[in-house]
């Protein structure tokens, strides 16, 4: 059904749950190196996930035809007609705490600071600070 209306099916799952299935017209992704978005026929791809919000776009994303949902991490595919995104976590943005999100960036800035000459130790960080500016950000435009 998908190929004939030109939609994607869309699948957007954690390890707890399932936050959206079904057909959209657009998605917009966070990734590793920036944000991209998939329409149908797009090219097959593999990506890793930033952190984000992952917005999609069409009908049955429900009201205003967009659904926005904050990612932290994992792996999208692609292929042609589905998108298939598979999360470490993801809230929509009325379900962030915004107090937790900020003792988040204090504990990333705090990391950042003690990181020291670990890479590791800095990666991390920075990781941590990334997630929660995120949150933050997804929060401040539900």
């Amino acid at each position: 059904m998908a190929e004939e209306t030109n939609q994607l099916r869309v699948r957007l799952v954690t390890p707890e749950r399932t936050l959206f299935e079904g057909v959209a017209d657009t998605v917009e992704l966070p990734s590793k190196t920036g944000h991209f978005e998939v329409l149908y026929g797009h090219a097959p791809l593999v990506a890793e996930l930033g952190a984000g919000d992952v917005t999609i776009r069409g009908t049955a994303a429900g009201e205003g035809g967009e659904l926005r949902l904050n990612v932290s991490w994992g792996f999208v595919e692609v292929l042609g007609d589905r998108v298939t995104i598979l999360a470490s976590d993801a809230l929509k943005p009325e379900e962030i705490d915004k107090a937790r999100a900020e003792e988040q960036l204090d504990r990333g800035l705090k990391m950042w600071k003690e990181a020291g000459e670990s890479e590791a130790a800095y990666d991390d960080a920075l990781r941590v600070i990334a997630e929660a500016e995120a949150k933050l950000a997804s929060a401040a435009t539900k």
